[in-house]
């Protein structure tokens, strides 16, 4: 996931607000920040699916091998059809 430094900061700040993370200044400058779970935090983390976790990846390990391949052809058409910018895929949308 690509994410822009103010929207991670901002992300941060509402973890500590809400109580479920802390942060430390460290350094001699103070500009490194430690990042802690806190224990209402993880027990959120501990409710949250896993990166593959999900109904589309577990239909996907549901398929047969042909079935994956010819899948994977057709959403190459159809991204041929889009003409999307290889490179853009480690852009995120919202700058797209």
């Amino acid at each position: 996931m690509v994410t822009h430094q103010t929207t991670a900061s901002n992300l941060v700040k509402a973890l500590v607000k809400a109580e479920l993370a802390s942060i430390e200044r460290k350094g001699s400058d103070r500009r490194v920040v430690e990042l802690s779970v806190l224990a209402a935090g993880a027990a959120v983390l501990g409710k949250a699916p896993g990166p593959s976790a999900g109904v589309l990846p577990q239909a996907l390990n549901r398929l047969d091998g042909a079935t994956l391949a010819h899948l994977e052809r057709d959403l190459a058409i159809l991204i041929g059809e889009l003409h999307a910018d290889v490179a853009a895929g480690r852009i995120p949308l919202a700058l797209l």
